[in-house]
Formats: C-alpha cells, structure tokens, sequence
C-alpha cells in the first residue's frame, strides 16, 4: 500500500463480542466508523482487492473534464484509491454517505494527505437525494445491499442517466444463491473465513442477527435484469470471492449518426 493511502491501525472490532450486550439494528455510527476498516477487511472476502482495483479500473476509464461519484463511500478507500490512480485532467471525485460518522472520520484522514492528484469532495446526503451528471465513472461499493429493495431499480436508473456514453458502473454486491445448497455452502465458507479472520462463532452470530433485514442481498440475475433494465449495454462479473463480487456495466458509447440519404446519393455520384 503506498505512503499517502489511509491509516489504517484503526481499533480491533470487538463490537459483537459481548454477550450480555442487546442486539440492536446495524447503524453506521460513531462506534462502527472507529472500527469500520477493520471489521470490512475481516468480514468482505477480497475487500481489500476490490478497492485497489477499483483505482485500476478508474484509471481507464475516466474520461478528462468528468465527474466520479463513490456512493456509500464510507471511509473513502475507494475514493482514495481513484484519486492516486486518475490521470484523466479537469475531474472530481464526489464522496456520498448518509452516516455522518463516517464521514467526519474520513475527512479527517483525508486532510494529511491533501492537495490529491484528483480532489475528493465529500457529501452528506442520501443516495435518492444525489443528481448524478457528467460522471464517467460511478462506484456503488457494496452499498445497493443496505438500499431499500423498492428503491433499488430507481437509483441504477438514476445512475445510468448521470453517466457519460460509455461511462461505467462498477458495483460490489453480497449475493443471495438461487440454489439453496449453494446457498448453504458458500454461507458456511463465509463464515469459516470470518473465523480465520479472528471472529468468534459468539462474535458471527451476533452481527448475523443485526444484520437481518439491514443487508438485503439479491441473486445476480436480478442485478443483471436490473442492470439490462436501465440501459447498460455490457454487464461483466469482473470479480467473485465466494457470495461476493463486483460487476462492471458499462452505458452504451455515443452511436454515430448514420449517413442521410442525401449524403450517400452524392458520395456515389
């Protein structure tokens, strides 16, 4: 990781560890924000991965004089990751989350290693309240999961209007298996990672529980139908690890106006 990427010695996440401790609803507060880089690389199998390619990704993907939004950007890794990867001159980064803890966090870790290649701006603000426009690159970092299901199909169509032709969407889902044994597999693979990551069987029920009806994950081919739904022209899985993975939707590029009647006529005379 290079010298100007975040801090990222944040407090062990112990938060589910107590067992005399009420299980409440998951919110992004003051107390996940502490230790929000710790629970997600020990929780999200190759979370760390996706987001260095991401800024990969950005890399060729931005266009000069556009706009990149990080929708639940959290802390701003993947922000931090773009804006160190985009050579594209004249672009932003906009930085969206609704939990102002997360926020403040991230400003403040941004605030060393400022003025960045390409500047981040911040924004509290729900996602419906978000206009989108001249955005060659959009990232939903495993964010659609936590979206009210009826809200979801609105947002990505919203999306798919703010993008530039041939703009791109890079979104990192957990994914619900049609086939239940699937399924069932790949929860207990998950949950076996989460135990080589130093997780208690106490630690991965609790945050299960909190979690219920919070995280809502899909089957990929409702993302897809969504995706196909909206626009996108090409829809590729870029990325799995295990029920986790990233897809890249691209809008279709600019078509180019066919030649009239007249014009042809006279080309051939």
């Amino acid at each position: 990781m290079s010298s100007r990427d975040f801090d990222l010695n944040q407090s062990r996440d112990r938060l589910f560890a107590d067992p005399q401790a009420p299980v409440a609803a998951f919110r992004f507060d003051e107390r996940v924000a502490r230790v929000f880089d710790d629970m997600i690389a020990r929780s999200v199998p190759g979370y760390r991965t996706i987001v260095t390619a991401t800024g990969l990704l950005g890399e060729r993907l931005v266009s000069p004089h556009s706009r990149c939004y990080d929708l639940g950007c959290s802390l701003g890794a993947v922000s931090l990751a773009l804006a160190q990867r985009i050579t594209a001159p004249g672009c932003e980064i906009i930085a969206v989350d609704n939990a102002w803890p997360m926020l403040a966090q991230m400003r403040r870790r941004l605030a060393p290693l400022e003025p960045l290649p390409t500047p981040i701006r911040p924004v509290c603000a729900d996602l419906a309240d978000v206009r989108i426009d001249n955005a060659s690159l959009v990232v939903l970092n495993f964010t659609l999961q936590f979206v009210p299901l009826q809200r979801r199909a609105e947002l990505i169509a919203r999306i798919h209007e703010g993008l530039v032709p041939g703009g791109a969407l890079i979104l990192s889902e957990k994914i619900a298996l049609e086939d239940p044994c699937q399924q069932a597999l790949f929860t207990d693979l998950h949950h076996a990672f989460k135990r080589a990551q130093g997780y208690s069987e106490l630690e991965i029920a609790r945050k299960r529980a909190a979690l219920e009806n919070v995280l809502v994950p899909e089957p990929l081919t409702v993302h897809r139908r969504r995706l196909e739904d909206a626009g996108f022209a090409s829809i590729e899985v870029w990325f799995q690890y295990f029920n986790f993975l990233s897809l890249i939707a691209i809008k279709a590029p600019a078509s180019t106006k066919p030649a009239s009647a007249f014009t042809v006529a006279a080309t051939d005379g």
